[in-house]
């Protein structure tokens, strides 16, 4: 919708509201009401990104697409990496 309003909410919120869903397990409506949080599926929006992400989920990511990209090819390369590491580690240690 063009000229539509978004609110925005601080990490630390975003936060507390997961905080309280999972620690204290809190319904999505306490936390939404408790927090006056005025879209009530939000926080179940959060808690899905929270559960495929962690707190990387959380941060607001309109206009930075590009940013989170290549941060998603950086850890894809860093995993890839870090399996050929552990690979060579059980050669190594087999040859000792």
């Amino acid at each position: 919708v063009k000229g539509q309003k978004f609110k925005k909410y601080p990490e630390e919120l975003k936060k507390e509201a997961i905080r309280l869903h999972m620690e204290e397990k809190w319904t999505y409506r306490q936390i939404t009401e408790h927090l006056e949080i005025h879209d009530k599926d939000r926080v179940k929006k959060w808690m899905r990104k929270y559960k495929q992400l962690g707190e990387f989920g959380l941060l607001d990511q309109r206009g930075r697409r590009e940013e989170y990209l290549d941060q998603d090819r950086y850890v894809a390369k860093l995993k890839r990496e870090n399996d050929v590491l552990k690979k060579c580690l059980q050669i190594w240690k087999q040859g000792v």
